[in-house]
């Protein structure tokens, strides 16, 4: 991995080993089965409009960023990277936070459908190749004020 590939991992544990317990806005935490948290900063697309645009066109994005997904309902939902020109890894997760599945290494500038499959209520895209360096797959849970806090798998609570 080399030293600036663990320094990123460490430096996106540390974020949320030193958070508060609190979903801060703008923020999604994800938790792998090992234990490990990992934090990034979202831009949220929660409408029809800024689903579709996504982040086409942007040339590069920061590996502690990411673009989160809320649908209204779960759903069989399908991605394409049309007008993408960085590779992106989705993590598709369930009304409560729980990851379903991980495509990873979407390639840019591809038009071919990727299926996220059914019960799909949040999609969060980070850097290419980072969910697989993180652990990130089915089994790991997702926080964010953005989930229902009733039926969350890992509400937003003070400690």
């Amino acid at each position: 991995m080399g030293n600036f590939g663990a320094a990123v991992i460490l430096g996106l544990a540390l974020q949320v080993a030193q958070a508060d317990a609190m979903c801060a806005p703008g923020t999604v935490e994800l938790r792998s089965g090992s234990g490990q948290v990992m934090r990034f900063s979202v831009e949220l697309a929660d409408d029809a409009g800024e689903r579709s645009q996504g982040l086409m066109n942007r040339p590069k994005m920061a590996t502690s960023a990411g673009m989160l997904f809320a649908y209204p309902q779960p759903q069989q939902v399908y991605f394409w990277m049309k007008n993408t020109l960085i590779p992106l890894d989705m993590v598709f997760a369930d009304a409560e936070g729980q990851v379903l599945r991980v495509h990873s290494n979407a390639k840019p500038l591809d038009e071919t459908s990727i299926n996220g499959g059914a019960g799909v209520t949040y999609v969060l895209e980070i850097n290419g190749g980072l969910a697989a360096r993180l652990g990130l797959g089915a089994g790991t849970v997702m926080r964010s004020e953005v989930i229902d806090q009733t039926n969350a798998a890992w509400p937003c609570t003070a400690e």
